[in-house]
């Protein structure tokens, strides 16, 4: 044989060596331990929600217990207000205007 088939055999068999050493070596060990880690990340994540919810839903109790009585009180009466000046603005534009619609809002809500 020529010196050049006898070093482009040479080249194809040290190819085809490292090749299936590298295969092995994937499926052996680099394949099982990438395949523990991300059942890892999965069970990791699967057990984040259920924390962030529970975390997410302590905080909004905290905040309404710590919330000034007064607080919640000024803001429903603000609501009301609000909600019977709606009320009257649309009977009105059904009905037409009302006599004493430009008195003062009672004090009492």
């Amino acid at each position: 044989m020529n010196f050049g088939w006898t070093l482009v055999i040479q080249a194809l068999v040290t190819v085809a060596a490292v090749l299936s050493a590298l295969a092995i070596f994937w499926f052996a060990v680099v394949k099982p331990y990438l395949d523990r880690r991300v059942e890892e990340m999965i069970e990791a994540a699967r057990a984040i929600e259920p924390g962030v919810k529970k975390g997410v839903r302590q905080g909004i109790e905290e905040t309404l217990r710590e919330l000034p009585e007064s607080t919640v009180k000024e803001s429903t009466r603000q609501f009301l207000r609000f909600g019977s000046g709606l009320v009257e603005n649309g009977l009105s534009s059904f009905l037409g205007d009302v006599p004493g619609q430009g008195k003062k809002p009672r004090k009492d809500l």
